[in-house]
């Protein structure tokens, strides 16, 4: 199975004000992000990880990275720059694209970007905030943990 998620922000306090997330502190969130993806997916899963996994050490994210089941792809986010492609890879993910990965009629990306007509965006970036109106709803899927329950969401749905 294919799944998708976004904006873990793992040890980052400040999320949990920024987008009202229900946790005391980021142990607790990363504990609870950890147990939600774990519960859907399996050894044997994809996981693409559409930007803004966390902040602290490349050890502190390879132990909670190293926690999460499946294979995990990341197109790196505006919060996952300053760690390099290996870095990334360093960390747990398998592959890491820098903008964008398409899969068939698919288009991942960290940010929501004007798609052609056959095409659907899954995206993150914006949490739980509104979709710019200048993007079509029916083609554009945010898959910001925030919107999704903090639960990787599967492709057939």
């Amino acid at each position: 199975m294919k799944y998708f998620i976004a904006d873990t922000h793992f040890n980052h306090e400040n999320i949990i004000k920024y987008c009202n997330r229900p946790f005391q502190n980021s142990k607790e969130m990363n504990e609870y992000i950890v147990n939600k993806w774990n519960s859907v997916v399996t050894k044997n899963d994809i996981v693409y990880h559409l930007g803004d996994v966390g902040f602290g050490s490349t050890e502190e994210l390879k132990q909670l990275v190293g926690k999460l089941n499946g294979t995990k792809i990341l197109i790196r986010g505006n919060h996952d720059y300053k760690r390099g492609i290996n870095g990334w890879k360093e960390v747990g993910f398998s592959e890491v694209y820098k903008k964008k990965l398409i899969l068939g009629n698919l288009i991942l990306t960290h940010e929501p970007i004007e798609i052609e007509e056959n095409y659907i965006n899954i995206f993150g970036h914006i949490h739980d905030k509104p979709l710019d109106e200048r993007f079509d709803k029916s083609k554009h899927i945010c898959v910001s943990c925030d919107v999704i329950e903090y639960t990787p969401i599967c492709i057939d749905k």
